[in-house]
């Protein structure tokens, strides 16, 4: 059913990195959540007020409360969709992190509500109508909560949408709620007993810590959370696939929103070849990464002197040196500056955040290695923070 409305009422709907697609899905959700929500409300008042039922009445306000948080979603997939301004040149794509946190917010109010009512039920428990109509609904109820719980994530994943994912979360949580009022009626019916505040309690400590999860999750991109592997994977493998590139280092990716992620890196080319070829070389890579990722990139040209004799055996050894050094991953920008009494030995460390050795250390290991190879050659060593 899901993949059937994208295909209905979403162009191109399989072009997912497309902003105007993402877009659309987000809408999409949004209206689609907004009327079955208004319909289930509409169901359970008919019938608890007909079978006298205030648990299925209850149950109506919280569908209510359901619509309106897809209100914000399709509210927070409008604002988000605005183009850029003065005041925000990098757009407004971030709204929708701070619509998913929203959301997130209102099912660990629904949790909590849900907790002291419970509690009150199990202070002062009254026994549950029993009846088929009751039943019914409850059931039809269940399943369409369901579906919107697998509707919402289905559309979640597609377009790597939090807000999304977290209704579809507060879609589950309806479903284990009232999963449970449907068990303590039942429960009630057949063994006289009354189980629903220990059920509601036991559900709403379930639905707080869902909630608690997913403001982790929304707020964790607001905070600047490291890129997805996946994405730098690509990144590196489009630049690597270019003939003239040496190689690529300090990657960095800012992440302004879905569909608003500004790169930047370092790309080493043979300093023999002329620069304005290595500078075409370089443009196209640009273009090349905001077609097929929707990034934009900017490039930094390193130029590697490929000719010196000293390059590749010095490589190896600054390699063995950090080898065995924890939270060292690499090094890159190596240049071989002679000079009158000494040659510097200049290159970039990189460590991960986890390091926890000293600069001084790492400095003292590498050197050694480095005056073992040339007595007469001096490290010169900047020190930078892996950001991937």
């Amino acid at each position: 059913m899901g993949n059937f409305l994208f295909k209905k009422f979403i162009k191109n709907y399989e072009d997912v990195k497309n902003p105007e697609v993402r877009d659309s899905y987000g809408k999409l959700a949004g209206i689609v959540g907004i009327l079955s929500n208004l319909l289930l409300c509409a169901m359970k008042m008919l019938v608890g007020f007909i079978s006298g039922s205030i648990a299925i009445v209850a149950d109506a306000v919280n569908n209510l409360a359901d619509a309106s948080s897809s209100v914000i979603t399709l509210v927070g997939f409008k604002l988000a969709a605005m183009p850029e301004d003065k005041e925000h040149p990098y757009g407004h794509a971030r709204i929708e992190y701070i619509a998913g946190m929203v959301v997130s917010l209102i099912i660990i109010i629904v949790g909590v509500e849900l907790g002291k009512s419970s509690f009150e039920k199990i202070l002062h428990p009254e026994p549950l109508e029993f009846s088929i109509s009751i039943v019914i609904v409850l059931l039809l109820a269940i399943a369409i909560k369901v579906w919107q719980a697998m509707f919402n994530v289905s559309a979640g994943k597609k377009i790597n949408s939090l807000t999304l994912i977290a209704t579809g979360a507060d879609s589950r949580n309806d479903v284990i709620a009232t999963s449970a009022v449907l068990i303590s009626i039942i429960a009630g019916y057949i063994f006289d007993i009354q189980i629903d505040g220990y059920m509601g309690v036991l559900v709403a400590i379930f639905i707080i810590w869902s909630g608690i999860s997913l403001v982790r999750e929304t707020i964790s991109p607001l905070l600047g959370e490291a890129p997805d592997p996946e994405l730098v994977n690509e990144i590196e493998e489009i630049v690597m696939s270019y003939d003239g590139v040496i190689g690529i280092h300090d990657l960095v990716v800012h992440n302004y929103g879905p569909g608003k992620i500004f790169a930047s890196i370092h790309i080493e080319v043979d300093a023999a070849v002329d620069v304005m070829v290595s500078h075409d070389l370089v443009d196209n890579i640009e273009g090349r990464l905001q077609q097929d990722l929707n990034i934009f990139v900017t490039a930094h040209m390193d130029p590697v002197n490929l000719g010196d004799p000293n390059r590749e055996p010095l490589t190896h050894v600054i390699s063995d040196a950090i080898s065995g050094l924890e939270g060292v991953l690499n090094f890159h920008d190596l240049r071989i500056v002679p000079g009158p009494t000494h040659t510097n030995v200049v290159f970039d460390v990189v460590l991960s955040p986890e390091c926890s050795i000293s600069h001084d250390q790492i400095t003292d290991t590498i050197s050694e290695r480095v005056k073992d190879y040339n007595p007469s050659f001096f490290c010169v060593i900047n020190y930078d923070m892996s950001y991937v």
